[in-house]
């Protein structure tokens, strides 16, 4: 979580659920920004036969779907209620297994255009968006950032961190296309999603484990926070 630990909560009920809205309606310009990420990202590695690219569209779906979750368990503090708990751990399993389906395309076709000696075409379209993406995406990590730390809130910071390693596949999927465009290693293509590959996976593992709900860099403390802030918004 970049380093940074959250402050103490807010407790004003009317600036918490201000803050609360503001948490909601980044969630929601999460999922709008990555469905188009995604559709663009899917059409443009199809087109020039960029496995990475293709990757990167499916890991913005997957992106959108965390979005989901953290907005639905907004929405419902703003409504005074609480979130099914078991449903959401059976949600976060899904998501789970939806990266692993993701880990697993890119590296079995990243392997198959290695062994083929597949050359993908480049692709102008995959870098514009790349290139937006990195523009974009940082600055709405941010912004998530600090609502979570204003809010003490593990769930938004957890948010903001999912959006955060968007960037990094942004930089890790860019760079792949770059110098392919210089040098014409097609290989460098199926590295970059074995790259992909790899934070799938990692994302995987933390949603499997219902961690995505979670700032790993929170203590117990940080945590008895947390429910005083939800308190105050229930109050």
């Amino acid at each position: 979580m970049s380093g940074a630990r959250a402050a103490a909560p807010r407790t004003d009920p009317a600036e918490v659920e201000r803050l609360t809205r503001r948490g909601l309606r980044l969630a929601q310009l999460t999922v709008a920004y990555n469905v188009v990420e995604g559709v663009v990202a899917i059409i443009a590695g199809v087109l020039a036969g960029l496995v990475s690219v293709i990757g990167f569209g499916i890991d913005s779906g997957i992106e959108s779907i965390a979005a989901v979750l953290v907005g639905l368990r907004l929405a419902a503090r703003l409504r005074h209620g609480e979130a099914d708990e078991r449903k959401e751990r059976l949600t976060l399993r899904l998501v789970a297994i939806t990266f692993f389906l993701l880990a697993g395309y890119v590296t079995v076709e990243g392997i198959r255009s290695l062994v083929a000696g597949e050359t993908p075409e480049r692709s102008p379209l995959a870098v514009g968006l790349l290139v937006a993406s990195l523009v974009v995406m940082p600055l709405l990590a941010e912004a998530k950032r600090r609502v979570g730390v204003a809010l003490a809130d593990p769930l938004i910071l957890a948010d903001a961190a999912e959006t955060r390693i968007c960037v990094l596949l942004s930089v890790s999927t860019l760079t792949g296309l770059v110098v392919f465009a210089l040098t014409g290693a097609g290989w460098v293509d199926a590295v970059a999603g074995f790259v992909i590959a790899a934070f799938a996976v990692h994302e995987g593992r933390e949603a499997w484990e219902g961690k995505l709900a979670h700032d790993h860099d929170h203590d117990d403390h940080d945590h008895d926070d947390h429910d005083h802030r939800k308190a105050a918004i229930d109050g």
